[in-house]
């Protein structure tokens, strides 16, 4: 793989000739990635996977007018053809008034901030495969498990370089490592499925796969024998590996390209309050290890915490420099870059910072309601916040988790579910969004 020197030196390359052949602007992306994948299968290995791939993305000006072309081919002729093949299809494209590089002035200057997002390790597919093992056989140990989907560990490293025709060049390396355990619990037709899995950019902070395999077994014995819950409004829980999601929602809603095009259902909420007091979520970029982290944007603008939702009050859109010149405002440094195609938004490291309440407070005054560990579907309306998904969980009663549920339904709409979103205080920082247990009270269940 390619050091981030070269992969600099590339991605400068090809904006230097896209000038000489006509652009009046250009930026380009490198990205390259290598990664290695072991699964087993009841204790004997059934599959070692391999990929490398690199693709290089250049973006064009000529006047108001630009487009965007990619290739894996590094050969001499084929960058002349990206070159060629973008300046041609600019010259053709549409003129857009808001589209153009970031503002210089604004680019990271000096040496990218220093995050470790790169162990530098290679890993041996056998390592690999004694890491899927010992999850898998952790899960089958649990009793209760009769079947099982797998277990699995990977390993991988990448680089990433941008470079700009108005001076910024710049580039980074991550690593990248992951087990994970799906067992089945059960006999017959009463068969239940479950999972555990964690991700770390240091192979150092990657739990133990016993630990991972143990909790996917745990976690399909409890869904055993589910049964069916009644249809009402009641409080929904959600378990912080799916709470995750409805922030996954906000940042949609807040993305500038929603807020342009007038499609968020969050339109003309910037600062009011769309949760209730207290709720406080925080954007960090510059995490060390973070699964999210970046020492600078799709555009080459710095990166910084920010925070999105201040004691409920929404603070900011999330803006790339088109967005935010159609809206008149600044970029946030929140530009995300693919190979081919203009920047979009994205979020980085996100949390929901805890609640005062316990897991166990929280749910100590629910009557009945349901805690949900799995949902199903993509229900979601972006344009008018309704939202509706299948699920499945456990019930709540008189302050305790139950039985298992499954095949409802649970229903609201973002705009009050968010006002009526209460976090726990057990915030733990596993995935790239991160929330609490989130207890949500009126929402609609209904049983399939």
């Amino acid at each position: 793989m390619m050091t981030i020197d070269q992969a600099r030196d590339r991605a400068a390359q090809i904006v230097e000739r896209a000038r000489g052949a006509g652009a009046d602007a250009a930026d380009a992306v490198f990205s390259a990635d290598a990664s290695t994948e072991v699964s087993v299968r009841l204790g004997k290995l059934e599959d070692v996977g391999r990929s490398e791939d690199a693709e290089l993305g250049l973006r064009v000006f000529v006047g108001r007018r630009n487009a965007s072309a990619a290739t894996s081919d590094f050969s001499d002729a084929g960058l002349t053809a990206l070159v060629e093949r973008a300046v041609a299809m600019a010259r053709e494209a549409p003129e857009d008034e808001w589209a153009g590089l970031a503002p210089g002035d604004r680019l990271l200057c000096g040496a990218p901030p220093a995050l470790d997002l790169d162990d530098g390790g290679e890993v041996a597919p056998e390592a690999l495969k004694t890491r899927a093992l010992e999850a898998e056989d952790a899960a089958r140990a649990v009793n209760g498990v009769t079947n099982s989907e797998g277990g699995s560990a990977s390993a991988g490293r990448g680089v990433v370089a941008l470079a700009t025709s108005h001076g910024f060049v710049g580039g980074y390396a991550v690593s990248s490592h992951g087990t994970s355990a799906s067992v089945l619990a059960g006999t017959g037709g009463n068969m239940e499925r479950d999972y555990a899995y964690h991700s770390a950019r240091h192979l150092k902070h990657l739990d133990d796969p016993a630990s991972i395999g143990a909790k996917a077994g745990a976690r399909a014995v409890a869904r055993l024998n589910p049964g069916r819950v009644d249809s009402g409004p009641m409080p929904v829980v959600f378990d912080p590996r799916v709470g995750n999601s409805l922030l996954g929602h906000l940042l949609g809603a807040i993305a500038g390209q929603s807020i342009t095009r007038k499609t968020s259902f969050l339109l003309d909420a910037l600062g009011t309050a769309i949760f209730s007091a207290g709720v406080t979520i925080e954007d960090d970029p510059l995490r060390p290890y973070g699964l999210r982290s970046r020492p600078f944007d799709g555009e080459g603008l710095p990166v910084a915490p920010r925070t999105l939702v201040a004691d409920g009050v929404l603070q900011t859109w999330l803006l790339d420099s088109a967005s935010a010149r159609q809206l008149g405002l600044e970029p946030t440094g929140h530009a995300a870059r693919g190979g081919a195609g203009a920047p979009g938004v994205s979020a980085t490291n996100l949390h929901m910072a805890p609640g005062t309440l316990s897991r166990d407070a929280l749910l100590a005054d629910i009557k009945r309601g349901i805690y949900v560990t799995e949902l199903i579907g993509m229900g979601v309306n972006g344009v008018t916040g309704d939202y509706s998904r299948g699920a499945s969980g456990f019930l709540i009663e008189d302050g305790q988790i139950t039985t298992p549920v499954a095949e409802f339904t649970i229903a609201g709409n973002l705009i009050d579910m968010y006002k009526a979103l209460t976090p726990a205080s057990d915030l733990d920082f596993r995935y790239a969004i991160n929330v609490p247990t989130l207890r949500v009270d009126g929402m609609t269940v209904a049983s399939g």
